[in-house]
């Protein structure tokens, strides 16, 4: 273990209680897409007996009306927040009729961009602007991308951490601007080391050729309708997916909160020529928020933010602004498909203990140098993780793959034996032995499962998901019925969102044109 960290878990254990680790809230926002039983995109409206998208705390949709997006509030214990997260699948499969979820974070089998339906949300100028964002991201990307799924994980570590943390490193800094400095310390250490979640976690070695649609690519053929790669763990993840050139040139710094707000802040406001070409508004009709380098916050796609809960109406950065980093959203885990709501204890238990080992570790600021190796590391993992001879970059020195990987779990277990400590018994402990022996036996890895079916059975990524998720929907169909408290609170939720929604809608006083420019004055865009 690093010299800093064993000195301040010495240091907390010195000064604070036993389970000072104990109890971090954890969070999850699973992606899926609807399908057709035939495995098609569904082009049906988001079905009304789910509620609003705009306004359901559980069930909304990302780009698409086809891309349901299932939220959990956070909670002390990886349990309950599971068990709420099967519930909404349950209450929207019984909910769906003949749909079913896909199960893997790349889709199949996707057409023409014209076919992919953008998420509306009603009338309201706010429901109008996010259907205008996703019209740009579709102008700007493709809208195949965004028919990517994968899984959020939300995390913030106990409120009764900080006063002691922030005691042992004798910081002169208030306690929220403390609390900010060391997410963001975070933040980097997850940038730096977060490869290891595509290599223990990622899923996604093998796509359709429907979503390359005709494009050059490096990959293979696995047969004539799949592609892959070999030692891949999430293309996802790779310049395929979402960690794409097109934002390249953005430098949005993690250094300090101050700093990320600012270059966030500046990209919203700066032109950008190839946008430009597209046009804002063009024939009376939004093509895109703004011809700028990011229309909103959220188009920033990275595998890690620093976050706040925003007040009604408040933008992201303005809540960072206001109150500081209140919890981390990571943002780099594929859905798996050998789970039925794609994402397990084990999994999360692990990424918690990371995520503690990462503010803990020493993390100076991230250089431009420091940067791209750290982008480099991700996109070598992301296409080669399970190679045997696969090699990092370490502050500028070549490292093995798998001695780094085993240097970072022996760490995490730590971390992991002082939760255990502090909330009984040796589940975290177990969560990390088990993912320990990924890094001996990359066979056992998601990724690599994945592609051995494939092999074992001949079929491409379509017919492997699509038993998948036929299989899925018949877990959930055969569960116990949701009833009585269950049921009520996502019942009640659906049918209060649709009205919260007609609020929204009557409340309007001004054009949707006056909200855009209200909306971008307050970065003094307009």
């Amino acid at each position: 273990m690093s010299r800093e960290v064993r000195s301040r878990i010495e240091k907390l254990i010195a000064h604070g209680p036993t389970d000072l680790f104990a109890g971090g809230r954890k969070g999850i926002e699973k992606e899926s897409l609807r399908v057709r039983t035939d495995g098609h995109l569904s082009e049906s409206p988001h079905p009304l007996a789910l509620g609003s998208a705009m306004t359901n705390q559980f069930i909304t949709t990302d780009f698409s009306e086809a891309l349901l997006e299932f939220v959990t509030p956070a909670y002390a214990s990886t349990w309950e927040t599971l068990r709420v997260l099967c519930e909404i699948h349950q209450f929207s499969y019984d909910r769906m009729q003949n749909e079913l979820l896909w199960v893997a974070s790349m889709p199949c089998v996707v057409g023409d961009d014209n076919d992919i339906p953008l998420a509306q949300y009603g009338s309201s100028n706010v429901g109008k602007m996010k259907t205008v964002y996703r019209n740009g991201l579709g102008h700007r990307y493709g809208r195949r991308m965004q028919t990517i799924a994968g899984v959020h994980f939300n995390y913030s570590l106990p409120d009764a951490f900080w006063p002691h943390f922030h005691a042992i490193e004798n910081s002169q800094l208030a306690a929220d601007d403390f609390r900010s400095e060391s997410y963001m310390g975070l933040v980097r250490n997850f940038h730096r080391m977060g490869w290891l979640i595509l290599y223990l976690f990622g899923a996604s070695p093998a796509l359709c050729k429907s979503f390359i649609a005709g494009s050059e690519t490096d990959l293979q053929e696995f047969n004539e309708s799949t592609l892959y790669e070999p030692f891949g763990t999430s293309l996802r993840m790779s310049d395929l997916g979402y960690s794409n050139s097109t934002q390249a040139g953005l430098n949005i710094s993690v250094n300090s909160v101050d700093a990320y707000i600012d270059d966030l802040s500046c990209a919203i406001c700066t032109p950008e020529e190839a946008y430009q070409k597209i046009g804002v508004k063009v024939d009376g009709a939004y093509r895109q928020l703004s011809a700028n380098q990011l229309q909103i916050e959220n188009e920033y796609y990275s595998a890690v933010r620093p976050k706040r809960v925003a007040r009604s109406g408040e933008r992201p950065t303005a809540a960072l602004r206001r109150g500081g980093v209140e919890y981390v959203e990571i943002r780099s885990l594929d859905i798996n498909p050998f789970d039925p709501v794609g994402i397990n204890q084990n999994a999360m238990r692990f990424v918690e203990a990371f995520l503690i080992y990462c503010l803990l570790h020493d993390s100076p600021p991230l250089d431009e140098k420091a940067a791209m190796e750290a982008s480099r590391n991700h996109s070598l993992t992301a296409k080669h993780g399970r190679d045997p001879e696969l090699h990092l970059h370490r502050d500028g020195k070549k490292v093995g793959f798998t001695d780094w990987a085993r240097e970072i779990v022996g760490d995490v277990r730590s971390i992991a034996e002082l939760i255990d400590a502090g909330e009984g018994g040796g589940s975290y402990t177990e969560a990390v032995n088990t993912q320990a022996q990924l890094i001996e036996d990359p066979d056992a890895t998601p990724s690599a499962r994945v592609l051995e079916e494939l092999r074992e059975t001949g079929a491409g990524f379509y017919h492997f998901a699509m038993e998948r998720a036929l299989g899925h929907k018949d877990y959930f169909l055969d569960l116990e019925p949701l009833s009585g408290d269950r049921l009520a609170i996502y019942a009640d939720e659906a049918k209060s969102s649709i009205e919260r929604q007609q609020s929204i809608e009557a409340a309007d006083e001004i054009s949707f044109d006056e909200y855009l420019e209200q909306y971008f004055s307050e970065d003094g865009c307009r």
